[in-house]
């Protein structure tokens, strides 16, 4: 079973973006008219697309003095012939404290490890998520209508 089938089992639809001719958009969760749009996507059984916000905040465990609360918008999972990427993403209407949206990337990359223990464990794959190569992406000062072109960039 591929790493994408298994998120796709595991993640609820609602937060998942779909993917579209190969191209995806991107919606500022606060601000529904500022998105981005990354086309070049790979097939959609090589990819999935995770609102990251869509998760509750652990606020109700974690004291959240050090950020551990935080998470980026959105989390991209690429396993192609080629590559496999995780890449977690950042979208802002204005440019935040860099150290803020530091904290945000770190916390999506702390939910797919917690992805990829349940996994490991669940799925009983013990290479769930293995050798993928993690980015980090913040988008700022994001206009109500905004682009982003990639060719083949997965």
């Amino acid at each position: 079973m591929s790493d994408i089938a298994i998120f796709q089992e595991l993640i609820k639809e609602i937060a998942l973006v779909p993917l579209t001719d190969n191209k995806v958009v991107l919606k500022e969760p606060e601000l529904s008219d500022c998105f981005v749009t990354i086309h070049g996507m790979p097939d959609e059984d090589e990819v999935i697309i995770i609102k990251a916000d869509t998760f509750k905040s652990p606020d109700s465990v974690f004291k959240g003095e050090h950020g551990e609360c935080k998470r980026a918008d959105f989390i991209i999972v690429a396993d192609t012939n080629t590559k496999k990427v995780i890449i977690c993403v950042e979208l802002k209407k204005t440019k935040n404290d860099e150290k803020s949206i530091i904290k945000q990337l770190i916390g999506a990359k702390c939910f797919v490890l917690y992805c990829q223990e349940i996994g490991k464990s669940f799925w009983r794959q013990p290479n769930f998520l293995r050798d993928y190569q993690y980015r980090f992406v913040s988008i700022n000062h994001i206009e109500p209508v905004s682009y982003l072109m990639s060719s083949n960039s997965f």
